[in-house]
C-alpha cells in the first residue's frame, strides 16, 4: 500500500464497534474468530461496543442489526459467520435485509485479497458490507483467518480516520444526511 498511508499529524478517533459471531454451535468459551476480532478491535484503540452471538437464522441476526442500528452507542457493526453457500449461511441475507445502502467495494476487495492466499476457494465467501441508520455494517467469514484478512487488510485502515486518502470515519457525520433534519 505505497500510495496510501496513515496521517500521523491527525488525531486518532475511536469507533465503537459491535461484534456478532453468526453459529449455531459456537459459544463465548469457544469463539476463536470472534476472540481475534475482538482483540483486533481493542488493540487498534476502538471501543467494544457490545458482543453477542447469534444463531444462523435471518430473523434472529437481522433483530441484533436492527437493535445496534438503533443503538447511539454502536458506530459499526462487524460479524463473522454464516458468509459461505450452504443451506445455513444466511448473513448476506440478513444484512442485505436492513441496508440502506450496499458497499460492493467491500466484498470485492476482501475476495481479491483473499484471492492472493486461498486461490479459488475465495469465490466461495459471500462477504459483504453496507450503511443503516448512520451504522456501518460488515459481514466476514468464520474462520480466523478471514477475520485476520478482513480487519487487518482493509478494516484496519477504512476505519482510522487518519488513514488518507480517506476513510469510513470521516464521512460517518454525513451518512444520514438524506434524512430530513426537524427543526426545533
Amino acid at each position: 500500500m505505497s500510495a496510501v498511508a496513515i496521517d500521523e499529524s491527525r488525531p486518532f478517533v475511536p469507533v465503537q464497534i459491535a461484534v456478532m459471531t453468526v453459529s449455531d454451535t459456537r459459544t463465548l468459551a469457544d469463539d476463536r474468530s470472534g476472540d481475534t476480532l475482538v482483540g483486533r478491535i481493542e488493540a487498534a484503540g476502538h471501543k467494544l461496543a457490545a458482543r453477542t452471538i447469534v444463531t444462523d437464522d435471518v430473523s434472529a441476526i437481522t433483530a441484533k442489526l436492527r437493535e445496534w442500528i438503533a443503538d447511539p452507542g454502536v458506530d459499526c457493526v462487524i460479524s463473522t459467520g454464516g458468509t459461505g453457500v450452504t443451506g445455513r449461511d444466511v448473513t448476506p441475507e440478513a444484512f442485505a435485509s436492513v441496508y440502506e445502502k450496499e458497499i460492493a467495494g467491500f466484498g470485492e476487495v476482501f475476495r481479491w485479497i483473499s484471492f492472493q492466499k486461498i486461490g479459488t476457494s475465495t469465490m466461495q465467501s459471500r462477504a459483504t458490507a453496507g450503511v443503516a441508520g448512520g451504522t456501518y455494517l460488515f459481514a466476514l467469514p468464520g474462520s480466523t483467518g478471514a477475520v485476520k484478512d478482513g480487519w487487518d487488510d482493509i478494516l484496519a485502515y477504512q476505519l482510522d480516520n487518519r488513514f488518507r486518502p480517506c476513510n469510513f470515519v470521516e464521512i460517518m457525520p454525513r451518512l444520514q444526511e438524506h434524512i430530513p433534519q426537524r427543526s426545533s
